[in-house]
């Protein structure tokens, strides 16, 4: 009986222990992707483009001066971006014209004015897209 009851509590002891590893190894495996999944500041730099500081006018008569930084979702996709950097200032342009100071004022603003960007110049893109604009400055009179 008890070389029975040794056995029995051996074999639990084995189970437990393989369902504990087995859990562990989960669990590890899946907190792993999540980390990657981000990108370091290291590969969003190297994937971005900066569009240098644009001068233009507003519909209301304003004067707005700013610059972005443009993140893409790779490489190629930068090289691209780079080699459209005319196309992106013209769409940058064309977008600032038709609004007035009040429509770009505040954080609303700027969010809807980098939204278009991001949609029509993924519409130009045909190697990646882009992930998000950023405001490097920006000086409205």
């Amino acid at each position: 009986m008890n070389k029975k009851l040794l056995s029995i509590m051996l074999v639990i002891i084995i189970s437990i222990t393989l369902i504990g590893v087995t859990a562990l190894v989960v669990v590890m495996k899946f907190q792993g992707d999540k980390e990657h999944n981000e990108p370091s500041i290291e590969e969003v730099v190297e994937a971005s483009v900066d569009i240098p500081e644009i001068t233009t006018n507003l519909a209301s008569g304003n004067i707005v001066r700013l610059s972005f930084k443009i993140e893409t979702d790779s490489k190629k996709a930068k090289e691209e971006l780079e080699q459209r950097e005319f196309q992106i200032r013209d769409i940058i342009i064309s977008e600032l014209a038709n609004m007035t100071a009040e429509q770009l004022e505040g954080k609303e603003g700027m969010d809807k004015l980098k939204a278009a960007l991001k949609q029509k110049t993924n519409g130009l893109m045909q190697e990646g897209k882009i992930n998000k604009v950023y405001t490097t400055s920006y000086i409205l009179q």
